[in-house]
């Protein structure tokens, strides 16, 4: 990954989709996303809940997965900055991994009103 700046667009893709694949390799969170991602997909798939449920959901998805990716991004950097055990190196990641549970609990209360209008 090149760090230099204004670099062409297809050199920034290939750094944003490293990053994805660094989180997805070194991060077991971020596999239960991906095969969550890929559940949810397959669902939509077969029930066919209509193009704003389909919206709903893949930005629900998409919220997921941008805190994962942030909550991943500051545990790299931080322990990379400060390795030792230190109190607010604790709470900086407790309040990334609530990102991500906040964002999961979105995710879940939009999969629960979806089951509802499709089965109720």
């Amino acid at each position: 990954m090149s760090l230099e700046k204004n670099q062409s667009f297809p050199r920034r893709l290939r750094n944003a989709l490293a990053g994805l694949r660094h989180a997805v390799a070194h991060e077991r969170s971020a596999r239960t996303h991906l095969l969550a991602t890929v559940l949810v997909g397959g669902a939509l798939v077969w029930f066919q809940p209509g193009a704003v449920w389909v919206a709903v959901v893949v930005i629900a998805i998409g919220l997921v997965w941008v805190a994962e990716l942030i909550n991943t991004a500051i545990e790299v950097l931080i322990d990379h900055l400060h390795p030792a055990q230190h109190e607010q190196v604790r709470i900086i990641k407790d309040c990334a991994a609530a990102a991500v549970l906040v964002a999961s609990l979105v995710a879940l209360g939009v999969a629960l009103a979806l089951v509802v209008h499709l089965f109720f």
